[in-house]
């Protein structure tokens, strides 16, 4: 604004296509169909999440379990269901004191599904609050995560520094049945473990180690304190807490199922914040009825995306590092852990051949002297055994 009269003017529609840019295109967003009415606190954590009509009620109970802030995208489809779809949520959002205290609702009304990543996208733009959890609807909050954090100093500080994401276990039950009624899940990391024991409950989708193997259950099982991830791998696909500010979006090119998720951690990883993961707190999914899509076009599409993606981020903050003088510095360690498979890779981020030439040397020298502690290591019992012997 200059002098009481705007600048320029931009409508809403050119506005969200810029911000969108990424997605399929003709989204209507509407921010704010519903407006909490509850202020609170900018140091907050808001539950960021998506939703589709059959999981409004599930909405609901997330509302009236977390007592905090929730910003919601809800897709709509934009055929003949969508004004029932409307009605249905205006029902549900009026019927439920916690949805009108809590709940911030951002209607996404057009014709394309599972534009998963710009569902995440818009539910993290509205979020009032300097801190976020990515969620899913369907898990359920057992453990109060904002106490743990904001009553632990060291925490705390972590979460403010914008470097750190904090990890929330999440858990299922084998027998889904079981999963059911979330008035029957544990609410004491001690109830956790007897049915871990009792092989009742398992960590989440424990078949597919590479979606959540990096948080180390077994470490989790006997621990107390906040550890770090160490093992990240290009799947992991935790739910995490993290500082809205200063961190990556989700790249909205990643439509349905496959690596939508873990495209978004992957960079926000590789951009240099670290995660850590929670020992007293976790999540457990709510079993429910999966919708009958065929995804296996939308899997072999996003593997494909995905490959050509993270080398596409690598690259990028590659370029970054060097450019801003931090490839030397711990920002750049996430970033190096996980691209060095790429050909050419430092000579393609701008790094100069002198330099390049020095760190192979130096790297060269690091191997070989692991590789000596590793010989005298192995040698040093026969060696030993030899001076005893002859002693005797």
């Amino acid at each position: 604004m200059k002098g009481g009269k705007s600048l320029h003017t931009i409508s809403h529609h050119f506005m969200s296509s810029k911000i969108f840019a990424s997605s399929m295109g003709m989204d209507h967003v509407i921010p704010y169909y519903f407006k909490a009415t509850k202020v609170h606190n900018t140091q907050d954590i808001t539950l960021a999440t998506l939703v589709t009509r059959d999981r409004f009620h599930v909405l609901s109970r997330l509302a009236t379990n977390y007592q905090g802030p929730i910003s919601a995208a809800i897709h709509v489809m934009d055929n003949k269901e969508k004004t029932k779809t409307i009605g249905e949520l205006n029902r549900i959002y009026k019927s439920n004191p916690d949805m009108q205290a809590f709940v911030d609702v951002h209607l996404i009304v057009d014709k394309y599904d599972r534009q998963f990543n710009m569902w995440r996208n818009t539910a993290k733009l509205f979020t009032r609050t300097d801190y976020l959890m990515m969620l899913d609807v369907d898990f359920h909050l057992c453990t109060d995560f904002r106490k743990s954090i904001w009553e632990n100093a060291e925490l705390a500080a972590k979460l403010k520094s914008g470097k750190t994401a904090f990890v929330v276990p999440a858990f299922e039950y084998l027998d889904q049945k079981d999963g059911l009624d979330w008035r029957t899940f544990p609410t004491e990391k001690k109830k956790v473990l007897k049915e871990v024991e009792e092989a009742k409950l398992d960590s989440f989708h424990s078949a597919w180690v590479s979606g959540h193997g990096a948080t180390n259950y077994t470490r989790w099982y006997s621990t107390n304190q906040a550890y770090p991830v160490t093992e990240y791998e290009y799947s992991y696909e935790p739910y995490v807490i993290y500082k809205k500010e200063g961190t990556p979006w989700c790249d909205e090119r990643f439509i349905g199922y496959g690596a939508n998720k873990a495209a978004c951690l992957y960079e926000i990883f590789v951009s240099g914040v670290d995660f850590w993961v929670l020992p007293n707190d976790f999540l457990i999914h709510q079993s429910h009825k999966y919708a009958n899509h065929d995804r296996t076009r939308e899997r072999v599409h996003n593997k494909e995306l995905y490959a050509n993606y993270r080398t596409e981020v690598c690259l990028r903050y590659s370029r970054k590092y060097v450019i801003e003088g931090t490839w030397y510095t711990p920002a750049a360690e996430n970033m190096k852990k996980v691209c060095t498979n790429i050909p050419k890779w430092k000579y393609l981020s701008g790094i100069p051949k002198a330099q390049r030439e020095a760190d192979a040397a130096a790297e060269a020298a690091a191997k070989a002297e692991q590789e000596k502690l590793l010989q005298e290591s192995s040698t040093y019992p026969e060696a030993e055994a030899s001076a005893i012997e002859a002693e005797e």
